[in-house]
């Protein structure tokens, strides 16, 4: 439906030509909802306005549906092209109501051959579609954040667009309000068979919405698969840590070939690590390894560290440490313990019974952890 070759997109600085884009590659099947996931100025945004035709590409090709919208030679207007953009800010239009806000584009994208009532009739069903049709007279400044993004979601929709690009549309919402629209944006793009692109540097976003992700850093994407791939199989350190939050401890290859796609570290303490080796990692000398706090295993008060590693299963790294800071936060406890090699955090059961300067043992998995 979508496919981006080679994109490339500069722009002119003091200090000479910046690639905001470098050469990035993807595509999106029809109905697919494909994330664009890093931090500010990683790329995300520019290449989104790329292929709304809101910024003319330096080199590569743009096509949609099957037709050649951007390369060096040929550019057709964002106008002209079968998508609808919702932006972060909505630009929801302040002297009109909500109805004619959802109107307004089709009073240029149509052929002039829909009347007045047709245009109507449209709108309304794209604000049922949005659960708003009950708000269609009520003037546009006396909506709610909430409110405001469907009106800008059903003002898309009206169109009814091949490709649905979305900017950080959740954005400016609070927190539960945000989870709620996460859930009803992928329900009504996935029942109406859309095909999106999300830009976001939320990853519980991404990680909740997208078929597919690709993390961007840089102007380049540094790795694209489903949101189970991105956040439990990173192919770096640099992509895990964008995805979620991660721990971090340092040492020194012992063996870069262990086994296949494994490397062996010893930490500052002389504990050995097992773990993956990203595709970035060096052979020898010094690397960080990362892993997920989720993916901590735990065994208090003397139970067997070995009992507890056969209930993992495969190659488990284990090191001693004492119980630090304990935060609760509800759904679960964030528990910081201490070693000899850093700090290291876990995530645990929210009722379970701990006390600082408790002893345990942490199990971690190899192939949880990845080394660079």
């Amino acid at each position: 439906m979508l496919k981006v070759e080679n994109l490339r997109k500069s722009f002119s600085s003091e200090a000479g030509l910046v690639d905001a884009v470098a050469g990035v590659s993807f595509s999106i099947a029809a109905g697919e909802f494909f994330t664009l996931l890093g931090p500010s100025g990683c790329g995300k945004s520019t290449t989104l306005r790329c292929v709304a035709g809101l910024e003319r590409i330096t080199s590569g090709t743009i096509e949609i549906d099957g037709e050649t919208v951007a390369s060096e030679t040929r550019f057709v207007e964002a106008n002209r092209r079968p998508i609808a953009m919702v932006f972060q800010s909505y630009a929801i239009w302040p002297h009109m109501t909500v109805l004619k806000n959802v109107m307004f584009p089709l009073s240029y994208r149509s052929s002039g051959k829909s009347g007045r009532q047709e245009r109507q009739d449209r709108a309304m069903e794209a604000l049922k579609m949005v659960q708003l049709d009950h708000l269609a007279d009520r003037d546009a400044p006396y909506l709610s954040g909430g409110q405001q993004q469907r009106v800008a979601l059903a003002r898309a929709l009206v169109v009814r667009p091949k490709l649905l690009l979305l900017d950080e549309p959740l954005s400016n919402l609070d927190a539960k309000l945000r989870e709620e629209m996460r859930f009803e944006i992928k329900e009504l793009t996935s029942r109406l068979g859309i095909s999106t692109i999300y830009v976001t540097h939320d990853q519980a976003e991404a990680l909740s919405m997208s078929d597919r992700i690709a993390v961007m850093s840089g102007g380049s994407i540094l790795q694209l698969g489903s949101p189970r791939e991105i956040y439990l199989e990173p192919v770096s350190a640099s992509v895990a840590r964008i995805a979620g939050n991660v721990n971090v401890l340092r040492g020194t290859v012992v063996d870069g070939g262990v086994s296949s796609g494994e490397t062996e570290v010893r930490l500052a303490s002389g504990t050995m690590f097992r773990c993956r080796k990203s595709e970035t990692a060096k052979a020898t000398g010094d690397v960080e390894i990362v892993f997920r706090p989720e993916l901590v295993n735990v065994a208090f008060n003397g139970a067997a560290p070995d009992a507890a590693r056969r209930e993992a299963g495969g190659s488990v790294n284990t090191i001693s440490a004492r119980v630090g800071r304990i935060d609760f936060t509800g759904d679960h406890l964030k528990v910081e313990f201490e070693t000899s090699d850093g700090s290291i955090t876990a995530k645990l059961a929210p009722d379970m019974a701990l006390s600082k300067g408790s002893e345990a043992t942490l199990l971690v998995k190899a192939e949880h952890c990845v080394a660079q």
